[in-house]
């Protein structure tokens, strides 16, 4: 089992994810990444305490595979005309969702993922193994 730390904000900066955004993003990603090719090996999708991020746990897929997995979930995400599970008998929150800001934030980070080089996300899956054989 792979936990994934997904920063959506760098931490102790000031700029949180506000919670109404927070939830919706959950229930937005969790929906595209449960409906995804990999739904199999996701295994959990929630919302990081501090509001910096979510925290995705994955098993057998590769940092590559969990990168596009993630990539597409997002823009299913922004292809969304509202959050999915928010009526009030799917939510016990109902009233805290806010589509356009859990938007802008899955934009943002999407254009976060696009920047990362081929590089960059083949050093995280040599250090994803490197946990593996020492763990």
């Amino acid at each position: 089992m792979d936990t994934f730390d997904l920063r959506f904000k760098k931490p102790n900066a000031g700029d949180f994810i506000s919670p109404k955004a927070l939830h919706s993003v959950e229930h937005m990603l969790a929906t595209a990444l449960r409906n995804g090719k990999c739904k199999d090996s996701v295994l959990y999708f929630g919302p990081m305490g501090c509001r910096t991020g979510f925290y995705l746990l994955t098993t057998g897929l590769t940092c590559e595979e969990v990168f596009s997995a993630l990539k597409t979930a997002l823009v299913a995400a922004l292809a969304m005309d509202e959050v999915p599970g928010s009526a009030r008998v799917e939510c016990g929150n109902y009233l805290e969702h806010d589509l356009a800001d859990a938007k802008r934030e899955c934009t943002a980070y999407l254009t976060l993922l696009a920047s990362l080089s081929e590089e960059e996300i083949s050093a995280e899956e040599k250090k994803r193994r490197e946990a593996h054989a020492h763990g």
